[in-house]
């Protein structure tokens, strides 16, 4: 048996629902230096058609490190430089394919210019000014927690999950000035995780609804997306509305563009939708509809159209959504982009100007770039090789501009 038949085989037998709680455990895939307000920069500019740039985080144990490319008008990939982190990066127990078990541990926000990055194996969360394809002004500050996986922004504020321990929310201002921790911000998850969590049992994405008004969170082994409405101060509610997930193994958000809001399930490669409301309690709009493939753990959207990361055999599913924003697959077999040899171990996915998909590969250390069709086909345009692959530890978290 090949060692990716090995692996596929291995993530199957360990993706277990557990009877009595509905508890689902999934082998789904996987202080502080703070520069000084005389390094930090103002807001950059809007990004010209030169600006254009694909961030890359490779998530390295001894220190952590964003790899920048240049993206051209069609979607190709140059490398453009490396920068550290100022942290460490981290592999979450057992994981089978990616050290940080989350969608969203590499964040662009358009709104202020800044990347932002968690350092995983140091309790950190960094902050970079983007300018162009190069990377300034450096703010590294504690999460407030363990094993930080996943960071979500909306307006002026960015919310960090730590993955470790109890788990928690932490809030940041973003200033000029870089990020200010928010006081009285931080909301713990209830989990009873080590300080470096078991992949199965971390909370796979923190995200803000799109109104701002409601931070979610899922959690793989909890079975839960747990939503805490966030005030006019931007603090959340002091305990989440705790919600049963409506498919097994619930892990990435993504939003359509009415604001309802879709979730990828590991366990059996399902998605379902909602309608989040303001008081925090999920309406299911749409019933986990399954893609055929194997541990759907990532989902983007793209224009009219979503795309998620089946990390078990290694390929892409898209769909899209009619008027009325009912899901549907765009191929009846569930597979936008076929695997290949060097597109092994499919994991996290951005998307930029809604036209180009760029999917890690954690196994093979690549990244493949594709183009959107009319009808949500992907076309394969670019493929970067070299990048830190899946052993002790692998490259996790991605980001277009």
């Amino acid at each position: 048996m090949s060692r990716h038949n090995k692996r596929r085989s291995k993530l199957q037998k360990r993706l277990t629902v557990l009877g009595g709680g509905a508890v689902a455990v999934v082998a789904a895939v996987v202080a502080v230096n703070v520069a000084s307000a005389a390094q930090v920069s103002p807001t950059p500019r809007a990004a010209s058609k030169a600006d254009h740039a694909v961030f890359v985080q490779g998530n390295e144990l001894s220190g952590n490190t964003i790899r920048v490319f240049r993206r051209g008008d069609d979607g190709q990939l140059t490398a453009a430089g490396t920068y550290a982190t100022g942290g460490k990066g981290g592999d979450q127990t057992d994981a089978p394919t990616d050290s940080l078990a989350s969608q969203g541990s590499l964040v662009y926000d358009h709104r202020s210019g800044r990347l932002l990055a968690v350092n995983a194996g140091s309790g950190t969360l960094t902050s970079f000014a983007v300018h162009g394809q190069k990377l300034t002004n450096r703010q590294t500050v504690s999460t407030g927690g363990d094993f930080p996986s996943a960071v979500t922004v909306s307006g002026d504020l960015a919310y960090v999950m730590n993955a470790g321990g109890a788990g928690s929310v932490q809030g940041f201002r973003i200033t000029s000035k870089g990020l200010k921790p928010l006081s009285g911000s931080s909301r713990g998850l209830a989990l009873k995780n080590e300080k470096v969590p078991l992949f199965s049992s971390s909370p796979g994405q923190v995200a803000f609804t799109p109104d701002g008004r409601n931070l979610v969170v899922t959690t793989k082994s909890a079975n839960t997306i747990e939503v805490f409405p966030v005030g006019e101060d931007g603090l959340p509610a002091d305990k989440p509305v705790v919600n049963k997930s409506a498919g097994m193994v619930p892990f990435a958000i993504a939003f359509d563009k009415s604001g309802r809001m879709l979730v990828a399930e590991a366990a059996h490669s399902t998605v379902t939708t909602y309608k989040v409301r303001h008081d925090g309690e999920l309406k299911t709009v749409q019933a986990s509809l399954p893609n055929g493939q194997n541990v759907l753990c990532w989902l983007e959207r793209a224009g009219d159209f979503f795309y998620g990361g089946n990390t078990g055999n290694s390929t892409v599913s898209g769909y899209r959504q009619d008027a009325h924003g009912r899901l549907a697959l765009t191929d009846e077999a569930g597979i936008a982009a076929a695997p290949s040899g060097m597109s092994q171990g499919v994991i996290d996915l951005a998307v930029a100007a809604d036209k180009f998909v760029y999917v890690q590969n954690a196994t093979s250390g690549t990244v493949d770039g594709f183009r959107v069709g009319r009808t949500g086909a992907l076309t394969k345009i670019t493929t970067v090789t070299g990048l830190p692959a899946f052993a002790a530890s692998g490259m996790e978290g991605i980001a277009a501009v």
